[in-house]
């Protein structure tokens, strides 16, 4: 045990604090009660450590804490802190033969691994050597290009004590015999290879009590149509993005046939970044409450250049979501419904049960904002992020047929960030003073965050804005604040 490691992968800068040896003559002048305590429970209070970096540390106070972190039942590790790839993988291998020699228990592997197109496979051994213990979280990132991906081992697929699983940038092959993680709740998928759809499917559905799933897709993974069917999934997050720095060809990319499709009955939460798939289809929405849409159609889907059916899909998608009572949109979206809305006004249906929406907005499309309040008849607080910098020329004002109902009877709180007091934005505020009977709390929010990037009031700002609490207020209790 004395030499199980070198002097290079134990006593090496990126390890031991600065103060190492004056760490080392004290320890020698003092024994301290707690290392009278047994192994398994001092190894126990080395597992709350961050990382296993500091749990090593502790070799240095006295022969009798000299290998008790290789009994600590977690192993979290990055290859930034080793001086070079070989001994970072030295360290790791020598760990896991010294816990299977030992009957160790690891219930946790986290290791940021960094691999060059030369370096030797080692994950897909490490990831065998403990998937048949008893691991409950597992979080592996593989910072490698793409093209030489390692696969992960086929025990893995069937682990029956992951509760936590994290894959980044690895190879998920066909399965040899069925999938089966009994216990797995949380399941993150980062830039990964898949062997085709079923593999991605049966990944998912073959978890029975999965709760927590992110799907961050990249082109190309070797999935024509993802699908998410799960009967206790609560929270999700979809996204789809163009690889970088991998030496793909990105222009060998088609949409045609392409699509996510999820049905998910007791869905709660969902995050949509994916506007590379095709067709999206949510099915069994009841349970859905809160969504968070960044991105999902695209210039390429608006109903002036796509045919019925994909217009039905578009309408489908925005009503399979209608039920929400928290709902956040990205400036993309609102500029596709902007544009979208003077060829299909029906593409968004009533928000009967939304109390809480969060837009951002670009100064294009402020004109769409009557017709976004329009569908949420009951919502109560809305907050505005005007995604625009000083606009030249005088502001136009936003002008509807009718006031929304929501500004009528239910619109009690409404945050502006990014407010400086410039037209456009004064606009905005003016908006809603004049035109919400019971609004309650009009918040202009120019904080340091936002002046820092170049939004500050200047003093005819601030003319506009004593102009603006000196207008009428429908409102009695509308009180304006300067954040």
């Amino acid at each position: 045990m004395e030499d199980l490691f070198s002097e290079e992968e134990l006593f090496c800068d990126h390890i031991w604090p600065e103060d190492y040896f004056f760490t080392k003559r004290y320890s020698r002048r003092r024994e301290d009660t707690i290392s009278k305590l047994p192994d398994s429970l001092l190894s126990q209070i080395l597992s709350h450590l961050p990382t296993t970096k500091e749990a090593v540390r502790t070799s240095v106070l006295s022969k009798r804490w000299k290998s008790l972190y290789l009994l600590i039942p977690s192993l979290v590790l990055n290859a930034n802190e080793f001086p070079n790839h070989n001994s970072f993988v030295s360290f790791i291998d020598k760990f896991l033969a010294f816990s299977k020699e030992q009957n160790s228990i690891l219930h946790k592997l986290k290791l940021s691994v960094k691999k060059n197109v030369n370096d030797p496979p080692c994950v897909t051994r490490w990831l065998d050597s403990v998937s048949s213990s008893k691991l409950n979280n597992l979080d592996v990132e593989c910072l490698v290009n793409r093209k030489f991906l390692e696969a992960i081992p086929q025990n893995l697929y069937v682990c029956d004590t992951l509760v936590y699983l994290r894959l980044h940038r690895v190879s998920l092959c066909e399965f040899v015999d069925s999938v089966s993680l009994p216990c797995l709740k949380t399941l993150v998928l980062e830039h990964n290879v898949y062997a085709n759809d079923v593999t991605l499917e049966s990944f998912i559905s073959s978890s029975p009590v999965l709760e927590d799933l992110s799907i961050v897709r990249m082109v190309p993974d070797n999935i024509k149509f993802l699908r998410v069917c799960s009967k206790t999934l609560t929270s999700l997050h979809i996204d789809y993005l163009f690889g970088e720095d991998d030496d793909f060809d990105d222009e060998g990319f088609t949409r045609e046939g392409t699509g996510v499709f999820i049905d998910a009955p007791r869905l709660n939460y969902l995050k949509f970044e994916d506007d590379l798939s095709d067709s999206k289809v949510i099915t069994n929405s009841r349970s859905l409450a809160k969504v968070n849409i960044v991105f999902v159609f695209s210039e390429n889907d608006t109903a002036d250049v796509i045919d019925l059916p994909k217009r039905d899909m578009i309408r489908n998608f925005f009503t399979s979501i209608s039920g929400v009572t928290d709902m956040k949109l990205s400036s993309h979206i609102v500029e596709f419904l902007h544009y979208n809305n003077e060829f299909d006004p029906m593409v968004l249906p009533q928000f009967c049960n939304l109390s809480r929406l969060k837009l951002k907005v670009s100064k294009s499309c402020l004109k769409m904002l009557p017709t976004l309040l329009e569908r949420c008849p009951n919502l109560n607080s809305l907050g505005l992020v005007l995604d625009f910098y000083k606009s030249n020329g005088k502001a136009r004002k936003i002008r509807a047929s009718s006031v929304p109902r929501c500004l009528q009877s239910s619109l009690e709180n409404v945050e502006i960030k990014r407010f400086n007091g410039e037209a456009a934005r004064m606009e905005v505020a003016r908006y809603f003073v004049e035109n919400s009977l019971v609004l309650k709390k009009l918040v202009l929010d120019i904080g340091c965050s936002t002046m820092e990037k170049g939004f500050y009031i200047t003093e005819q700002g601030f003319s506009m804005f004593r102009d603006l609490l000196a207008l009428p207020r429908p409102s009695s209790a509308c009180q304006i604040i300067l954040k």
